[in-house]
């Protein structure tokens, strides 16, 4: 009961040292959403081609399937095949700007913490999403039936962008909320 009461001034400085130093360390932690999602995007493109291309064609097929059940046009099997294969094309490039759509998020709100705003929080997260776009497509060349895309690139950067875009926009609505009159 007596420690209670000689609480000094010295004690809180040692715990706002101590919170500095947690707080430190769960910030070198906010980059291990992106590092995971790096870690995804090899993943996925490690896949042959094969690999890849009948993953995609399953998404696609279980679109036109859920779609086909929803409006209840009940097509045959043949029939939501050659949709499937309509849509893989564009299926597999939504697949890239979603990856690197999240990886934007990823990169940024991390920046966002350490102190980065506007311009440079773009800046340095889309060159960090465009090097890992570039990155991959290399990495492609040496898979099995892949090869390297500067298309892709493109299709990924423009994930990025609007990934970081999302954020900025996210960002600015926090902090500029609009506050409630006094009276």
């Amino acid at each position: 009961m007596a420690y209670i009461l000689r609480f000094t001034f010295g004690d809180c400085y040692g715990i706002v040292s101590v919170m500095k130093i947690v707080i430190s360390i769960l910030k070198l932690f906010s980059f291990a959403p992106a590092i995971l999602m790096l870690c995804l995007i090899y993943s996925f493109s490690s896949q042959t081609g094969e690999v890849s291309g009948k993953l995609s064609y399953e998404v696609s097929y279980q679109l036109v399937e859920t779609k086909d059940e929803i409006l209840a046009t009940h097509k045959s099997a043949q029939q939501l095949s050659r949709e499937a294969h309509s849509i893989h094309y564009y299926v597999r490039k939504a697949a890239h700007m979603g990856e690197f759509f999240l990886l934007a998020i990823c990169f940024s709100f991390p920046l966002y913490v350490y102190g980065l705003r506007g311009i440079r929080l773009m800046l340095l997260a889309g060159l960090l999403c465009v090097a890992a776009a570039g990155i991959d497509e290399y990495h492609q060349s040496f898979v099995s039936s892949r090869g390297p895309a500067i298309k892709d690139v493109g299709i990924d950067s423009l994930g990025s962008l609007l990934g970081v875009l999302m954020v900025q926009a996210f960002c600015w609505s926090a902090t500029h909320a609009p506050r409630e009159r006094r009276r």
